[in-house]
């Protein structure tokens, strides 16, 4: 196997892990027929196409409801947070190939045979949502909480050194300037008490 080759085949593995898918092969019927069916259900919201498969007579529609059951309960599988309700899921694609052919003869008059071919089929069934919301899980609610915690604790810091610088340095420098002007006022007043008693003398 070639590099390119083992690289899609990758890809693809990776597609169909996200995807819900459901096949049935070998089917005894004729391609031709089971895409008669087929055709009525491609593109349908899944509750409309489980009714239209049960009211249609034809024998195909009786593989093709159990087969889209089978592909609901395969997405339901790969989403387990998500209800089924809400999603609104619908019949994204549906494929019908042809399967093996059985060759059997009929015995035909003067001694000749005709050949009769008993086709099969093989349908693949793939189920998508329109809406597609994140399921939410104890796991993810934990992720939650634990970064609204981290970012709570780094708010933290930055309020307590923004108001640390306001409340020590204008205070403190008030009163030391306040205490010599009283001192200075003081002064004065005793001069002049000192030069009406030499006058007096």
């Amino acid at each position: 196997m070639g590099v390119k080759s083992r690289t899609r085949a990758e890809k693809r593995k990776e597609i169909k892990k996200s995807m819900a898918i459901a096949s049935l092969n070998n089917v005894p019927t004729s391609p031709r027929k089971m895409r008669l069916v087929a055709d009525l259900v491609r593109g349908k919201r899944v509750e409309l196409a489980l009714n239209i498969l049960k009211t249609n007579p034809k024998h195909p529609a009786i593989r093709l409801h159990k087969l889209l059951l089978s592909a609901i309960a395969n997405w339901q599988g790969k989403n387990e947070g998500l209800r089924i309700e809400e999603s609104d899921l619908f019949v994204k694609e549906i494929q019908v190939d042809g399967g093996r052919i059985l060759k059997r003869i009929q015995p035909a008059p003067q001694g000749r045979a005709h050949r009769i071919r008993k086709r099969s089929n093989h349908v693949t069934i793939i189920v998508d949502s329109f809406n597609k919301p994140e399921p939410r899980t104890s796991e993810s609610m934990a992720e939650v909480q634990a970064e609204v915690k981290v970012a709570t604790e780094k708010k933290a810091p930055k309020a307590t050194t923004k108001a640390a610088p306001k409340t020590k340095a204008p205070k403190a420098s008030a009163k030391t300037k306040a205490a010599p002007k009283v001192k200075s006022a003081a002064a004065p007043k005793k001069g002049t008490n000192l030069k009406s008693n030499n006058k007096k003398g």
